[in-house]
């Protein structure tokens, strides 16, 4: 009788264990279930992003705010141009380049003072038959530091790139000077959509005669 209660006692144990360890073997796959594949590319999506090179804060053409200036001595006049451009002169013309932008001073012997009229019927042709697909011209008279000036606005096409051949669209000011019949002529160019609203008007507004 006692052999048999200590059989009976055994067996429930086996069964005890067996039905504990079948239940402990089904739970444990769902514990280690894989993250989900969405948020795996979300982080390496932020990820990316946090190494991207930085975007460009100034688009083409725009001259950065903290570009320096310094004065340029011409003939009987001074003005400021960009510090660190590159500079060429040929045939009474002196001209500041970098990369799409340029600034560029022309001496010449005239008499009378330019006026509106003057420079519509005789610059604007000339430049007409130099500057390829010319446009847009419009003349006005101005007021600068020095007094009163005739500025020219207009389009152009630039020269082509001799690398990469290409073409930039380039809007133009040109300020008309004259003191006794010597006048300078200061042309400003750079991409149509770039704004170099304050620079030109730093560097335009610098001209004083010596």
């Amino acid at each position: 009788m006692a052999a048999h209660v200590r059989t009976s006692a055994c067996a429930g144990l086996a069964l005890v264990a067996a039905v504990t360890a079948g239940c402990s073997g089904s739970g444990s796959p769902a514990s280690k279930s894989p993250p989900a594949s969405g948020a795996s590319s979300s982080s390496q999506a932020a990820g990316a992003q946090n190494n991207a090179a930085p975007t460009e804060s100034n688009p083409p053409g725009d001259i950065p705010d903290n570009q320096v200036y310094v004065p340029f001595h011409g003939t009987g006049f001074t003005v400021k141009v960009p510090e660190g451009w590159a500079r060429t002169q040929r045939d009474g013309t002196t001209a500041f380049t970098d990369k799409l932008n340029t600034v560029r001073m022309q001496t010449a012997s005239e008499p009378a003072a330019p006026t509106v009229a003057s420079v519509t019927n005789t610059v604007v042709p000339r430049l007409r038959a130099q500057v390829p697909k010319f446009a847009v011209p419009k003349v006005s008279e101005a007021t600068r530091h020095t007094g009163r000036v005739v500025l020219l606005t207009y389009q152009g096409d630039s020269p082509k790139d001799p690398v990469t051949g290409k073409v930039v669209r380039d809007a133009f000011e040109r300020y008309a000077f004259h003191r006794s019949g010597h006048e300078v002529d200061v042309t400003l160019s750079g991409p149509v959509n770039a704004d170099n609203v304050d620079p030109w008007r730093i560097i335009s507004d610098s001209f004083t005669w010596r």
